[in-house]
Parts: C-alpha cells; sequence; structure tokens
C-alpha cells in the first residue's frame, strides 16, 4: 500500500503517531498501581526491582503495538492506515523481527527478576499475560476479530499485570489486590473500546467484528458512559467494604477526564474525523487515575 505524501501529514507526525508513546502508560499504571499496593498493604517493596520490571513491561508493550501491526498488514484492516509502522517501512519481515526482539527483551527483564527472587511466580504470570496478548491479534486466535479484546485486555492489564507487579514485591498474593485489578483492568478496557470508534468501516471491510461494530457507535458511547460509572463507582465501593485505604478516593479527581470522554463520545460518536482522538481522552483517564491510585497506596 503506497501514500500520496501530499496528502497526508509530515512523515515525523505519522512516525510519532506510530509509535504511540501516550499508550505505553498500559505498561507504567499496572507495574507502579501493583507494586504501590504491594507497599500499602504488605509495607514491603524493592525499587530495583520496580525499575527492572517497568522497563521489561515497556519492552512487551512495544513487541504488541509492533506485532499487532504485522497481523493487521496480514489482514488488511490497516490498509488505510498511514500511520502503520508496516506502512511506513514498508518492510514487514523487519517489523515481525524488531517485535520479536522487544519481547525477548522483556521477558529477559522478567527472568532476571526470577533468578532474583528464586520465584516462578512473576515469569508465569507474565507469560500468561503474553499469550493472551498474541491472541488478541496474533494468528491463528485472531480474538479481536471476534470482539473479544476488550476481555483479553481487561484481563492481561488487571488481574495479570497488576497482580505479578504485587507479587514481585510481595511474594505473596491478597484479596486486596481485587480493587486495583478491577480498576486498571477497566481503565485499559476503555482506551481500547474508544480505538474503534473511528475505524468501523474499516473493521468491517476487514471482517473485524469489534464491540462497537456488533452494537453500533450510538449504543457503544452508551456503554462506554457506563462503563466510565462503573469505574467510579468501584473506588467508592472498594472503601465501604473495606478493601482498599480511604485514600483511594483520591481517583475521584481524575473525574473530569471521564466526563470530557463522556461527552465527546456523546456528541461525537458516529463523526470518525472527530472522535478519533477519543482514545488519547481515555488514556489521560487511565494515567491520572492509575497515578492517582498508586500514590493512594504508597501514603495509605
Amino acid at each position: 500500500m503506497t501514500f500520496q505524501t501530499s496528502a497526508l501529514p509530515s512523515r515525523r507526525r505519522l512516525w510519532l503517531a506510530a509509535v504511540k508513546p501516550p499508550m505505553y502508560t498500559v505498561a507504567v499504571i499496572p507495574i507502579s498501581v501493583g507494586s504501590a499496593a504491594a507497599y500499602g498493604v504488605e509495607k514491603t517493596g524493592s525499587f530495583s526491582v520496580f525499575a527492572l520490571f517497568l522497563l521489561a513491561a515497556i519492552a512487551i508493550i512495544a513487541w504488541l503495538n509492533l506485532s499487532n501491526d504485522v497481523f493487521d498488514a496480514d489482514t488488511g484492516v490497516d490498509a488505510n492506515k498511514a500511520h502503520s509502522v508496516v506502512n511506513l517501512t514498508g518492510n514487514r519481515r523487519l517489523v515481525f523481527w524488531l517485535s520479536n526482539a522487544f519481547l525477548v527483551l522483556g521477558l529477559g527483564g522478567v527472568l532476571a527478576i526470577t533468578a532474583l527472587q528464586q520465584d516462578f511466580t512473576v515469569l508465569g504470570l507474565i507469560l500468561v499475560c503474553c499469550a493472551l496478548g498474541y491472541s488478541y491479534q496474533g494468528p491463528p486466535f485472531r480474538l479481536g476479530y471476534l470482539g473479544l479484546g476488550e476481555i483479553i485486555c481487561f484481563l492481561t492489564f488487571g488481574p495479570g499485570a497488576v497482580s505479578a507487579a504485587y507479587y514481585s514485591q510481595s511474594q505473596s498474593f491478597s484479596p486486596a489486590l481485587l480493587f486495583p485489578a478491577l480498576f486498571v483492568g477497566l481503565s485499559t478496557s476503555i482506551i481500547l473500546f474508544c480505538s474503534h470508534f473511528h475505524q468501523v468501516e474499516d473493521d468491517l471491510a476487514a471482517g473485524k467484528l469489534s464491540p462497537v461494530v456488533r452494537l453500533g457507535t450510538q449504543t457503544g458511547a452508551w456503554v462506554l458512559i457506563g462503563a466510565l460509572i462503573l469505574l467510579f463507582l468501584l473506588p467508592v465501593g472498594a472503601v465501604l467494604s473495606g478493601l482498599a485505604p480511604l485514600t483511594s478516593l483520591l481517583t475521584l479527581l481524575s473525574f473530569p477526564f471521564a466526563l470530557q470522554l463522556a461527552q465527546k463520545m456523546r456528541r461525537e460518536h458516529d463523526q470518525p474525523a472527530l472522535v478519533s482522538n477519543s482514545k488519547f481522552v481515555a488514556v489521560n483517564l487511565h494515567f491520572f487515575s492509575g497515578l492517582l491510585l498508586a500514590l493512594a497506596y504508597l501514603f495509605a
């Protein structure tokens, strides 16, 4: 696929969109929240393990982003996506092997944690997360094309990554993990859900039955609003039930981002050019709510 550069944003902007710097918060937040929760609940922690795990998680997200570009190029769903790394380089094979190199780096970091602690639990959890991440777009599964992406995202970045980070600090699990795992899993899934609204036609053409394709953009917008309401009910319910410290209510300070996202979706759900940046509003919500939650546990 070739693109007329005169009709497209500058190549520098396309590369910035392809690299997706804001999306790496989906690596930073689960590791930060899980580690902070371990400190808040178990009163234990290691900054060196946290830093190593964070770098490993960033490498694994780079693998996910690049490999998804490769797999989407194979199905044609990214045929009109100028900022696909495969389309920008014109070299699918190079992107494929680069993505695998990032996976090796990420798993290498997790293996280092395993060796330091003489415990395979974190490695096992991350391998399960990687398998789930592969199943989203990777052949022969391509579960994202069946509309299961949000469920995979929830399990991977919530119970999977948050629990792994918690265990890496405490070598234990706790019922207190339930709230941060649910909160981070839901806020991450909201990002993915928002990414479907502007590409309904391309998804339909490639046979990708995302939730928004199945529901329609108007119903999808109301489902999103319901998810946002649930996200802010979680900390209230967790505090009232004793599963989370009172400081968890700090997450409510991120509500303006949720309100902005809800209003945007209600007005622009069926206007691809306008709604295309909604996922970045969702990224802001995810990052700031997650940061506040990590702080809540540190100062609990």
